[in-house]
């Protein structure tokens, strides 16, 4: 079944994603600036602070890291939800996927290869192209990649397969990491839910919204103690 979008489908698609960007990059200069003010109002303390050599100093400055810190949790979450808003925003060029998997993966090698991840690329030699936004596929496979890498604290195998499926174009990532119980896979793509403390909650949110915004669709299949599946279908060119 192809699921390429139809045309006023798409047109219609692509104004609300622009509407949200247009409302995220509104929403995100009001956030900055005061974020940035109080950043540095923070730095200034914190060398105020250093100068004085006494308990109650170094009692506000641990409080003052503390905040710091907050600041820079807060960025990462803006910046997430930035990403979030422009998924939609394509530019659409034939290419091969199979290419973009295999640049990809040798910028992956060095961190895999730390982590004792051993990465198995099965790339369709008779892949057709398809319409990507290279960049935004970038992100795709990152996404992906870091969960996975992030379920195999103690090595594993992440697998990227490509294939062709009824005019769509599949690309499957498989790990063989902790897996995810029925209710995480539930809402795994559900913005702002994060099992992992310190996360945004928008990795694969970001990730489903690039691949529908492609006229794709993206399905996960998990198990714990199993490893995990990401199956994604893109339509074909023709």
């Amino acid at each position: 079944m192809n699921s390429a979008l139809k045309p006023d489908e798409r047109e219609r698609l692509q104004a609300q994603n622009t509407e949200l960007a247009t409302l995220a990059g509104g929403l995100a200069h009001e956030i900055r600036n005061p974020l940035s003010t109080i950043r540095m109002n923070l730095e200034l303390l914190a060398e105020d602070l250093t100068e004085e050599d006494s308990g109650n100093a170094r009692r506000m400055l641990n409080r003052v890291a503390k905040l710091q810190s907050e600041c820079l949790n807060l960025e990462g979450v803006l910046n997430a939800f930035l990403q979030f808003a422009k998924a939609g925003q394509l530019d659409l060029q034939p290419c091969s996927l199979n290419e973009e998997v295999d640049r990809f993966l040798k910028f992956l090698t060095a961190e895999a290869t730390e982590q004792q991840v051993e990465l198995r690329p099965h790339l369709d030699a008779n892949l057709p192209q398809v319409n990507l936004d290279k960049a935004l596929m970038r992100q795709v496979l990152t996404n992906l990649a870091r969960n996975a890498l992030q379920a195999m604290p103690q090595g594993g195998t992440l697998e990227f397969i490509t294939m062709s499926r009824d005019n769509e174009i599949a690309l499957e990532v498989i790990d063989t990491g902790e897996g995810m119980d029925e209710k995480t896979v539930s809402h795994m793509f559900q913005a702002f839910f994060s099992t992992r403390s310190g996360g945004s909650g928008l990795g694969l949110p970001t990730v489903r919204r690039i691949i529908e915004s492609h006229g794709g669709t993206i399905a996960c299949e998990s198990e714990p103690g199993r490893g995990t599946r990401f199956t994604i279908l893109l339509p074909g060119t023709n």
